[in-house]
């Protein structure tokens, strides 16, 4: 048995490292998508589905069959359409982003910035323009908790910029083309829904999670990075879920 968990965008696998230390399992282990903090494998174009390819591959390798699947932010996107194609793959799934497969799900502004040719690029040359200390205080400026700010920041470079923007570019019509999938999933699922996440509106969150038949657990109080600012919540709410796919 093995927790899988899948970081988002821009951020790397350490991400997870607080919550990993909250939760009492330690048959976990967090994956890095290709480009963020590493090379993509040759001819890797960063699309939408090449990730969710590579994410099947990644679980496939490890030959278990009991994986408990965790996704934050991109990382919870891919959980989504993973499990709409291919169910079989997991024991159970998580994702605080159920609502990309939504069909009123809206991108928010940065992520039609990105999807923008020419705004994207300069905005990721200004970025990693920045000295550190200015880079930080702009992830700060966006909720990422202050003690986590400089290694968040410190690890978007170019090759992360055009692996986000190669994304992005992808998913203009997210919604419409993973909707119709993300129905009656036939695993245990469960979506974390921050209440004060202003890049994935809870309403089209609860929304997707019941057309999936996946629970829904609320996070009062907490933001986008919910499992940097109280890990041991984000875990407790884990911990009850996998106790429930395990009776």
């Amino acid at each position: 048995m093995t927790v899988v968990l899948v970081h988002g965008v821009p951020e790397t696998p350490a991400v997870w490292d607080p919550l990993r230390a909250a939760l009492r399992r330690q048959d976990v282990r967090a994956l890095r998508l290709p480009g963020f903090g590493c090379p993509r494998p040759e001819g890797f174009g960063s699309t939408k589905e090449e990730y969710v390819a590579w994410l099947a591959a990644e679980l496939e390798s490890m030959g278990d069959d009991e994986i408990d699947l965790v996704g934050h932010d991109w990382g919870g996107g891919l959980v989504v359409r993973l499990v709409s194609l291919q169910p079989e793959l997991v024991r159970s799934w998580v994702t605080d982003a159920p609502g990309l497969a939504h069909p009123g799900f809206r991108w928010h502004d940065a992520a039609r910035l990105w999807q923008t040719p020419g705004a994207g690029e300069q905005f990721f040359e200004q970025l990693t323009a920045m000295p550190a200390e200015a880079r930080a205080e702009a992830f700060g400026g966006i909720g990422v908790p202050r003690e986590h700010v400089a290694a968040i920041a410190g690890a978007v470079d170019r090759e992360m910029g055009e692996s986000i923007l190669a994304l992005y570019r992808s998913a203009v019509r997210v919604a419409e083309e993973w909707s119709p999938a993300f129905t009656g999933i036939p695993v245990p699922g469960l979506a974390l829904v921050p209440s004060e996440d202003p890049y994935l509106a809870a309403d089209v969150a609860r929304a997707s999670a019941a057309r999936a038949g996946a629970a829904v657990a609320g996070l009062p109080g907490l933001g986008h990075w919910w499992m940097l600012q109280d890990p041991a919540a984000g875990a407790a709410r884990l911990e009850e879920f996998w106790r429930e796919v395990g009776k």
